[in-house]
C-alpha cells in the first residue's frame, strides 16, 4: 500500500464526479487529496467531504452518490497557513485539540511526558472544550522539551494515541493545505502512517499546487483528486447564489468563465467588479486585489523570465519560435522556469505559449510601462513579418490613430483569419480596420463594419454582431448595407426569432423591389414562418420564392440555401420532390460557405441517409463535415453538427460516444451564447441511451423550457418527444403521454407528412397502451404505417409492429402478440438499430413472463441484456436485468434441492455474475454497476468461490440456467 500520494491526480470532469470518487474512496477506508491552485475550490469540497463524514449528519450515515458508508467516529482537523509553517508541532497541537488527556492513558512516563511537552498542555491539562491549556512560555519551552528528550518517544506516543482512538471508531485526519504543515508535525504524521496500515484511519487533505516540497504523508492507499475547474453551468449557478441581481445573460457567463478559467474565487471577484452588468461584449474590469494577488505569481520569476513573459502577453498567438524571433534568445528556458512555478502550461511540441490563468497576461501586460509595451509590440512586429494576423495585431497596437496604411493590413489580416477559420479573430481584426481607416469613404467603412459583424455571428459572438450593426443602421442610408444589417440582427438571435418580429417590416421596407435582398429576407420568413408560427406549408413558399428571387439576382448563395430549406421542408411534408430539389441544391456551382453550413446541403444529405436508414452513410457525411465546421464554419454549424452526430450514433448503438458528441454540442452553445434548447435535446436523447434516467430528465426538461422561452415551434416538438421518450422509460406512461401528445398536435398542425423525420410515434402507441388507450394507440399505428409504407420507412415500420404487438396483448392474445415481436426482431436484424432491437428483446421477453414461459421470456430478457450491454445503454440494462432478476426471484422456489454450488450470493456478487455470464468484461460491468473494477474483480472471485465455478464459460451455464449443477461441484 502507498503511504504517499499517487503522482498523477486523477483527473474529473466535475465536481459531482469529484465527490462521488471521494466518498467512495473514504467509504472503501482510502485517504483522500484534493489537489489545486488557490481558489480553486479545495477547502469548501473539503468542508463538503467533512459535512458527509461528521457523525449525526444528513450525509454522515450513507451516500447515496457513493454509495457507501463514510461516517467517522471522530475528526482531527488543522488549518495550517504559511506564516507558521515555521512553528514547530503546532499542526500535532491542532489536530490533538478536541482530544483531552484519557487518550494519553496507555503511555508510559517517557512518552506521555514528551507528547505534553510538544503540545504545550501543563499538567493535567485537557484538550479545547475541556480547558486546554498552552504554557505561557510560547513555543519554545514546549519544543525544547521534545528535543531534550527522545524524539522517538513523541512519534510512538503519538502512534499509541491513534490506536486508542481508532479502537473507539474510525478515525479521519483533515488538513487543509498540507504545504503549509509544520515539518516535524509531517513528520510525526509520515512515521504514523508507516505503521497503522490496519487501523481504521483515513486522511483527508488538501493540497496547494503547483507544490514540489516533496510528497505529504498519508495512512493507507491516498487517491489524489486534481479539483476541476467550474464547468459552466457551474459558473452560472455560482453567479446566481452569490451575486446579487438579475439573471446574467449567457455570454457575460461564458465570458467570466473563460476568463477565470473555471476557478470560483476569480469568477466572484470580476462579476462583483462588473456591478451593473455591462455589455456582455465589454472589457472585464479586474479589481485592484485580484490584480495583485495574479501579480504574485510572478515575484519568484528571474527578471529575464518575467522579461519574456511580458513579450508573450503582448502576442496575439506566442510562440517559443516567435519569441525568439523578437530578441529573447532564453525563451525556452525562462518559459520552463515559468512552467515549474505554475504560470505557463507545459510547452506542447509546436512551441504555443499558454498562462495557466487567462487573465494574468492581461494583467502582466496591463501593469507594464507604455514603452515597455511599445518596444514589445515593435520587436514582435518585425518578428511576425511572415504571418499577416500577428503583424496586424501588433501595427494596430502601435497606431492608435486613423492611418489608411495600417487599416489596409488589417483587413487584409481580417481576411486571413477568415480564411484560417478563425471568425471571432477576424471579426476584432475587421473591428480595427474600421476604426483606423480614415473618414471620407462611408461604403468602405460600412463594408467592414458588416463583414466584421458577420464574423461575429459566425464566431457566436451574437452581442459584438448586433451592436456593429445597430452603429451600420444609425449611420448608413444605402439599402443594401441596411438590409445586410438587420440580416445580421436576424441571425443573430438564433432560435429566438419572436423577438424580432420588428425587424422584418423595415428591413422588406428598406429592400423595395431589389429582388437580390427580397431573396435574403424571404429566405429568413421562411425560417420565421416554421419556428414562430409552426407552418411548414407558409415556411416552404417562402423559401420556394427566396430560390427563385436569388435565382434572378445571380445570388447563388442564397439560392443554395434557400434550396436547402425548401428539400428540408418537403421532407418534412412527405413530397415526392424533395429528393429532386436536394439534388439541385447540391450541384454545383457550390459556394464553400453554404456546402459546410448547418443550414446547407450536406447536412441535409445526412438527413436523407437517416430517412432510408443508412446510417454509416449519415455518420460519414457528419464526420467530415464536424472536422471542416471546427476549423472554417460557425460556432452554431459545429453544434448542430455535434447534436446531429449524436443522435446517429445513438441509433448506432453506441452510446458513450452520443454522450459524448452530446455534452460537446451543449459546450459549444454555452460558449457561444445560442440557443440552448436544441443542444439539450440532444443531450437529453444521449443520457437516455447511456447514462443517466434522472439527467436525461432534466435536459429533456431544460430543453423544453429553452425552447418555450424562445416560442421555437421548430424544436419545441423534438424537446417534448425526447422528454416524453425518457418519461416512459422511467415507467411514467400517463405523464410520457401528456408530452407525447403535445408533439402530435404540434406535428399535425405543422403539416408533417413523413414519420421518419421525427420517431415519436412509437413511444406514443406504447405509452397510450399503458394507460389504457389501446383503441387510440391502434388507431395512430394505423395511419403512421400508411405513410411509412408509402414513403418506405422500414425503420419505422419495424418499431410500429412492436408496438402493434402489445397493443394485440393489451387486447387478450399475447400468443399472437409474442409471434408478432418476432417477426418485429426479423424486421430489425436486417436493420442497423441496436437499440430498437434490444428494446423489442425486453418486449418480447416481458409478454413471454406474462403467457408463463419463463425460459422463453429468459432467452429474449437475455438477448436484450446482452445487446444492451455491448452498446452501453446503460438505462435499458437496467430495466432488463431488473426484469430478469424478477423471473429468476419468481422461478426460485421451483429449483430442484440446492447442490454444494448454490450458497446465496449478496446482492452485489449476483449483478455482477449475472452480468458476465451474459458476457461483459470487467470494465463494462463497472461501468453498469458505477463501481470500481476491483470490486467487480472481488464480487466475482467470491461468487466463483460460492458457485463452485472456475470460468466464464461456468458461469454462464449456472447463472443462465439455474437447474444446471456446477461442473466442479
Amino acid at each position: 500500500m502507498r503511504t504517499s500520494p499517487s503522482p498523477e491526480p486523477v483527473r474529473l470532469t466535475g465536481r459531482g464526479a469529484l465527490l462521488t470518487t471521494a466518498r467512495a474512496a473514504l467509504a472503501a477506508g482510502d485517504s483522500v487529496m484534493l489537489t489545486g491552485e488557490p481558489g480553486i475550490g479545495r477547502s469548501t469540497l473539503l468542508a463538503e467531504l467533512l459535512d458527509a463524514t461528521l457523525p449525526g449528519t444528513a450525509n454522515g450515515t450513507a451516500d447515496a452518490a457513493g454509495g457507501g458508508r463514510v461516517a467517522a467516529g471522530l475528526v482531527l482537523r488543522c488549518a495550517p497557513v504559511e506564516g507558521e509553517a515555521h512553528l514547530p508541532y503546532l499542526g500535532l497541537m491542532d489536530l490533538f485539540s478536541e482530544v483531552d488527556d484519557s487518550a494519553f492513558d496507555g503511555l508510559d512516563g517517557g512518552e506521555r511526558e514528551a507528547l505534553r511537552g510538544a503540545l504545550h498542555r501543563v499538567g493535567g491539562g485537557q484538550a479545547r472544550g475541556g480547558g486546554r491549556g498552552y504554557h505561557d512560555g510560547g513555543f519554545g519551552e514546549g519544543c525544547r522539551a521534545v528535543r531534550g528528550g527522545d524524539e522517538l518517544s513523541l512519534r510512538v506516543a503519538v502512534l499509541k494515541v491513534f490506536t486508542a482512538l481508532c479502537a473507539r471508531g474510525p478515525v479521519v485526519v483533515a488538513v487543509d493545505d498540507v504545504q503549509w504543515l509544520d515539518r516535524p508535525t509531517a513528520e510525526v504524521l509520515a512515521f504514523v502512517a508507516r505503521r497503522a496500515r490496519r487501523l481504521p484511519l483515513t486522511t483527508m487533505a488538501t493540497l496547494r499546487t503547483p507544490h514540489t516540497d516533496g510528497s505529504p504523508f498519508g495512512f493507507g492507499p491516498v487517491l489524489t483528486l486534481a479539483v476541476p475547474p467550474m464547468t459552466e453551468r457551474e459558473t452560472a449557478e455560482l453567479l446566481a447564489a452569490h451575486v446579487e441581481g438579475p439573471a446574467w445573460p449567457r455570454p457575460l457567463v461564458s465570458r467570466l468563465h473563460t476568463a477565470a478559467a473555471g476557478n470560483p474565487y476569480v469568477t466572484l471577484e470580476l462579476a462583483r467588479a462588473l456591478g451593473g452588468r455591462p455589455d456582455p461584449s465589454g472589457p472585464l474590469p479586474v479589481p485592484r486585489g485580484l490584480r495583485d494577488q495574479l501579480l504574485a505569481r510572478l515575484t519568484p520569476l528571474s527578471p529575464e523570465a518575467r522579461h519574456t513573459l511580458l513579450a508573450a502577453s503582448a502576442a496575439a498567438r506566442p510562440t517559443v519560435q516567435l519569441l525568439r524571433r523578437a530578441g529573447q534568445d532564453n525563451a525556452l528556458a525562462d518559459l520552463h522556469e515559468a512552467v515549474r512555478h505554475g504560470v505557463v502550461a507545459p510547452i506542447p511540441h509546436g512551441g504555443a505559449v499558454r498562462f495557466t490563468q487567462p487573465l494574468l497576461p492581461v494583467v502582466l501586460y496591463e501593469e507594464a510601462a507604455a514603452a515597455a509595451r511599445r518596444r514589445a509590440h515593435a520587436a514582435l512586429a518585425e518578428a511576425a513579418a511572415d504571418d499577416p494576423v500577428e503583424r496586424a495585431h501588433h501595427l494596430a497596437s502601435l497606431t492608435p490613430g486613423w492611418d489608411a496604411e495600417t487599416a489596409a493590413a488589417l483587413a487584409d489580416a481580417a481576411d486571413a483569419a477568415r480564411r484560417r477559420g478563425a471568425p471571432a479573430t477576424a471579426a476584432r481584426l475587421g473591428q480595427l480596420a474600421a476604426d483606423r481607416t480614415p473618414l471620407g469613404d462611408p461604403a468602405a467603412d460600412a463594408e467592414l463594419r458588416l463583414t466584421a459583424a458577420e464574423d461575429a455571428v459566425a464566431a457566436g459572438d451574437y452581442p459584438l454582431a448586433r451592436r456593429i450593426a445597430h452603429d451600420v443602421l444609425g449611420e448608413s442610408s444605402r439599402p443594401a448595407d441596411r438590409v445586410r444589417a438587420w440580416i445580421v440582427v436576424l441571425d443573430s438571435c438564433g432560435q429566438a426569432m419572436a423577438e424580432v418580429a420588428d425587424v422584418f417590416p423595415q428591413a422588406l421596407e428598406d429592400a423595395r423591389d431589389d429582388p437580390g435582398l427580397l431573396a435574403q429576407l424571404h429566405y429568413r420568413l421562411s425560417w420565421r414562418a416554421w419556428i414562430v408560427e409552426g407552418s411548414a406549408a407558409q415556411a416552404h413558399a417562402h423559401s420556394a420564392r427566396s430560390a427563385v428571387l436569388s435565382r434572378e439576382a445571380g445570388d447563388r448563395r442564397t439560392e443554395l440555401f434557400a434550396l436547402t430549406q425548401q428539400a428540408a421542408l418537403e421532407f418534412y411534408l412527405g413530397r415526392p420532390a424533395a429528393e429532386a430539389t436536394l439534388a439541385q441544391a447540391l450541384a454545383g456551382p457550390q459556394d464553400p460557405r453554404v456546402l459546410f453550413d448547418h443550414n446547407g446541403p450536406v447536412f441535409l444529405k445526412h438527413r436523407r441517409h437517416l430517412l432510408h436508414d443508412r446510417l454509416d452513410d449519415a455518420r460519414t457525411e457528419l464526420r467530415a463535415l464536424v472536422y471542416t465546421v471546427r476549423h472554417r464554419g460557425s460556432a452554431e454549424s459545429l453544434c448542430q453538427c455535434l447534436s446531429g452526430l449524436a443522435q446517429v450514433e445513438i441509433h448506432r448503438g453506441r452510446c458513450e460516444r452520443a454522450l459524448d458528441l452530446a455534452h460537446q454540442s451543449l459546450r459549444v452553445t454555452e460558449q457561444g451564447g445560442l440557443s440552448q434548447g436544441p443542444a439539450w435535446y440532444a443531450v437529453a436523447l444521449a443520457e437516455a441511451a447511456g447514462g443517466c434516467p434522472d439527467r436525461a430528465l432534466s435536459a429533456a426538461e431544460r430543453a423544453r423550457r429553452h425552447s418555450e422561452d424562445d416560442d421555437d415551434q421548430l424544436f419545441l416538438p423534438r424537446a417534448l418527444h425526447a422528454e416524453g421518450h425518457v418519461r416512459l422509460l422511467r415507467g411514467e406512461a400517463a405523464a410520457a403521454v401528456d408530452a407525447l401528445q403535445r408533439v402530435r398536435l404540434l406535428e399535425l398542425g405543422q403539416g408533417q407528412g413523413d414519420p421518419a423525420v421525427r420517431r415519436w410515434q412509437a413511444d406514443l402507441a406504447e405509452a397510450l397502451v399503458r394507460v389504457g388507450s389501446t383503441d387510440e394507440a391502434a388507431q395512430l399505428v394505423a395511419e403512421t404505417r400508411q405513410q411509412a409504407t408509402r414513403l418506405g420507412r422500414r425503420g419505422i415500420l419495424a418499431v410500429l409492429d412492436r408496438a402493434a404487438a402489445l397493443i394485440t396483448e393489451d387486447r387478450g392474445d399475447p400468443d399472437t402478440a409474442a409471434a408478432q415481436l418476432h417477426d418485429a426482431l426479423r424486421r430489425l436484424a436486417a436493420l442497423p438499430y441496436p437499440l430498437e432491437e434490444g428494446r423489442t428483446h425486453l418486449a418480447l421477453g416481458q409478454v413471454h413472463a406474462r403467457r408463463g414461459d419463463p425460459r422463453a421470456a429468459r432467452d429474449a430478457l437475455t438477448a436484450a441484456v446482452r445487446l444492451f450491454t455491448r452498446t452501453g445503454a446503460r438505462p435499458w440494462l437496467a430495466l432488463a436485468s431488473a426484469e430478469l432478476d424478477r423471473l429468476t426471484a419468481t422461478a426460485a422456489p421451483t429449483l430442484p434441492s440446492p447442490g454444494p454450488w448454490s450458497t446465496p450470493l449478496t446482492t452485489i456478487e449476483r449483478r455482477v455474475a449475472t452480468l458476465v455470464a451474459q458476457g461483459a468484461s470487467n470494465r463494462q460491468t463497472a461501468a453498469t454497476l458505477v463501481v470500481s473494477v476491483k470490486t467487480v474483480e472481488a464480487a466475482l472471485t467470491r461468487a466463483y468461490r460460492k458457485l463452485g465455478v472456475r470460468s466464464r464459460v461456468d458461469l454462464a451455464r449456472v447463472v443462465m440456467d439455474p437447474t444446471a449443477q456446477s461442473p466442479h461441484g
